[in-house]
């Protein structure tokens, strides 16, 4: 194992949660991290929009890099959050409104959800991971077409994708 798969593994998270953290610090009274989705902050009206959009952009390479660099999850693991990584660079290259955003973002979040899916049958338990992730998914699904908690089921997603790699990555690690 490479030990820049563990930093960038390790960094994904920290950017997201982080960008997200300080970015609706910078926001109007009005911006509700519960209702308002984490794009919201990388629209081109948010304030200080660049500071989610680094977030994302570093997000995104850091998937890359590590489906790059993790060679025993299997080619079609790495293949599927290396798309996620490359997709989640295009939501960051295409703020709100941008026609790419939401296609973009979609693309994101299934790969991001199923990756896990992938890996060979010595990871444990990553198909119950990517399950679950599916489930997360399909509550955000939920909330965007019902119009509340958007905010929260995103947060809730995305930050557990984030933090999928490098968990994958410890409970490897305590495995062997």
């Amino acid at each position: 194992m490479r030990p820049w798969v563990w930093f960038s593994a390790t960094l994904a998270p920290i950017l997201l949660i982080g960008g997200w953290t300080v970015a609706q610090s910078r926001q109007p009274s009005g911006y509700d991290p519960v209702r308002d989705t984490i794009s919201a902050l990388a629209a081109h009206h948010a304030t200080d929009a660049w500071i989610m959009t680094a977030g994302l952009a570093g997000l995104g390479a850091c998937h890359l890099i590590t489906a790059f660099g993790w060679g025993d999850c299997g080619p079609v693991a790495r293949a599927v959050l290396g798309l996620g990584g490359a997709a989640t660079l295009v939501v960051a290259a295409s703020p709100q409104p941008a026609a790419a955003h939401v296609p973009a973002a979609a693309i994101g979040f299934l790969a991001l959800a199923i990756w896990p899916a992938f890996t060979p049958r010595g990871f444990g338990a990553a198909r119950w991971l990517s399950l679950a992730l599916v489930f997360l998914l399909g509550w955000f699904a939920t909330t965007l077409a019902l119009g509340s908690l958007v905010g929260l089921s995103e947060r809730v997603l995305a930050g557990t994708q984030a933090l999928t790699p490098v968990g994958l990555l410890i409970a490897r690690r305590l495995r062997s």
